[in-house]
């Protein structure tokens, strides 16, 4: 069998083993230390907004700390995007909360903020007012963030940026993770840059950094002993996972560089096939890392689905996965209140992400057309 091509693998740039060393030789393994805070003020640096990151175990803890420190309680509920992975709705149950969910819009696939209106205002009618909305930026591509704030503005609705794919991407000019009360990114293995496992929570003020801080190592008192005065978290990153953080981002520049590349190259490989559509930046105003290319197969044009070419490439070794099946639609949540259309569940039912790793050869690349182009030529 051929060797695998991975949807997107880990890519390191070499210097990463360089930072955990120095934190070996000075026996700083402990959860603080210089790599964890090189890799915080390397972040807010490539950020380039008044931003304090605060350095975590996961994406999803840093979102867990963000409803924390946004008031949410159990019996609240908070407004969610459908599209997307379950940890960007896991954290609303972790707080007893219930989430609410919301459909996605064509251009970006992102929230649609007619739908969140729609829910914003049925949800106040029942006394049931949002503590907060997390938008997400679905593989890379920014949301419609003037339209979305507008809304969370105009309902004092505090938004919370779920920018675990979109490292690297902007809107406007301006970086994802830094236009709501809080950003959280993600370091996962299949990242643009990976930690092994890691994420961090933007605040826009060091008091909310300082908290998120405090929550995430226990909660301890300012007290010669152990004394704890509210609930803790054991969500701080490690100063060995950060200093593989701090290497990647030498590197991050390249690696959005080479994503886009990879989209490029599935723009121009499909740019005559009619029937599929690749999800490309709806204007100027957007600028994707392109963290995952995607596209939907319209199968009354092809003739095939999205599924038959999973398998087809999966025939060949080559990984590719179907969109983020909608949260709405997720056992676990079957009981959420929905507000939209059928936006969301037709991109599940026909979208199909293609390898987009930055360490992907152009023997690969010729691989993978070659695959794709005998498949909808049959």
């Amino acid at each position: 069998m051929s060797t695998k091509i991975w949807l997107s693998s880990p890519h390191m740039g070499g210097n990463e083993q360089k930072y955990v060393n120095e934190a070996f030789e000075a026996n700083w393994v402990a959860p603080l230390g210089p790599n964890v805070d090189g890799f915080e003020k390397d972040l807010e640096h490539f950020l380039n907004a008044d931003v304090n990151v605060a350095a975590l175990s996961a994406g999803t803890a840093a979102l867990h700390l963000a409803l924390v420190q946004c008031g949410v309680v159990h019996g609240d509920e908070v407004i969610c995007q459908s599209m997307t992975f379950s940890a960007s709705a896991n954290p609303i149950a972790y707080c007893g909360a219930t989430p609410v969910f919301i459909d996605s819009e064509i251009d970006t696939w992102n929230m649609c903020p007619i739908a969140l209106k729609e829910a914003i205002e049925e949800r106040i009618a029942k006394s049931k007012k949002p503590k907060a909305i997390i938008v997400v930026h679905l593989y890379g591509m920014p949301a419609k963030m003037d339209e979305i704030l507008a809304i969370a503005n105009q309902f004092d609705i505090p938004v919370i940026e779920d920018a675990a794919e979109a490292l690297g991407s902007t809107y406007k000019g301006k970086a994802c993770g830094t236009f709501g009360r809080f950003g959280i990114l993600s370091f996962n293995g299949n990242k643009i840059i990976t930690t092994s496992g890691g994420g961090a929570l933007v605040c826009h003020t060091q008091e909310d950094k300082d908290k998120t801080v405090f929550l995430s190592t226990q909660a301890r008192d300012n007290a010669p002993h152990y004394q704890h005065s509210e609930i803790g978290y054991n969500y701080r990153m490690s100063n060995i996972v950060a200093g593989i953080g701090r290497g990647q981002m030498e590197v991050l520049s390249s690696r959005v560089a080479a994503r886009r590349k990879m989209h490029d190259f599935y723009t121009a490989l499909f740019k005559d096939m009619d029937g599929v559509q690749v999800l490309t930046e709806p204007s100027s105003d957007f600028y994707s890392n392109h963290w995952l290319s995607a596209i939907v197969v319209n199968q009354e044009i092809t003739g095939k689905t999205r599924e038959d070419l999973r398998l087809a490439l999966l025939e060949d070794n080559i990984e590719s996965r179907p969109l983020w099946k909608p949260m709405h639609q997720q056992p676990v949540f079957a009981n959420a209140p929905y507000y939209g259309t059928d936006i969301s569940e037709k991109l599940f039912n026909n979208g199909l992400c293609l390898p987009s790793g930055s360490n992907l050869t152009d023997e690969e690349r010729e691989r993978i057309a070659l695959k794709i182009q005998e498949f909808f030529s049959k």
